[in-house]
């Protein structure tokens, strides 16, 4: 027997009302708490290392008034920024009272540290056991509202592009590559 009960216990039919609107906030604290399964993990590899195939997509927040990252980052990443721990990645750690991630990574062979706060991480993902959490930006109490991202995927974050590939795009004509015509004699 399964299916969802009410808060008294008892069963939903589905034809019955839309359940009430809760006085307890219930959907921050599960937000907090999926929060904390990210921060384990960030802990985890590390205290241990990535495991197996195992690599994480961490996507935040660039404007939120915490986030230090370089003024060329910011300036390439204005909103939002994914980026991918797996194979050369440095100095991972979360700092409980700054309420900060922090982890060093190379850009264009600069080696930078990035400082996170938790509440800027928008998503989480490892996509070698296709986990992946979604999460609202947490302002600080005094700073002003930062614009929701456009559209939210399920899927996890895409992979970030290298920044050689980041070129203009070439336009190729077809010309060159269609059949003439023989000329008939």
């Amino acid at each position: 027997m399964g299916g969802a009960t009410t808060n008294t216990g008892h069963p939903m039919n589905d034809d019955q009302e839309q359940r009430p609107e809760s006085l307890l906030p219930y959907d921050d604290w599960t937000e907090t708490a999926l929060r904390q399964v990210m921060v384990q993990a960030v802990n985890h590899v590390a205290a241990h290392g990535l495991p197996g195939a195992h690599h994480f997509y961490i996507t935040f927040r660039t404007d939120h008034p915490n986030t230090v990252i370089p003024p060329r980052m910011k300036a390439q990443y204005p909103q939002e920024m994914t980026i991918v721990l797996q194979h050369q990645f440095w100095d991972l750690k979360v700092d409980p009272h700054l309420d900060e991630l922090s982890v060093g990574l190379s850009f264009g062979g600069v080696p930078t540290t990035l400082h996170i706060p938790l509440g800027a991480v928008t998503a989480f993902a490892d996509p070698q056991v296709q986990f992946g959490l979604r999460f609202k930006p947490v302002l600080p109490a005094d700073a002003p509202a930062a614009p929701e991202p456009a559209a939210l995927a399920l899927a996890p974050p895409a992979e970030p592009e290298p920044e050689a590939q980041k070129a203009e795009p070439q336009v190729v004509s077809l010309d060159a590559f269609r059949r003439r015509p023989t000329p008939k004699e």
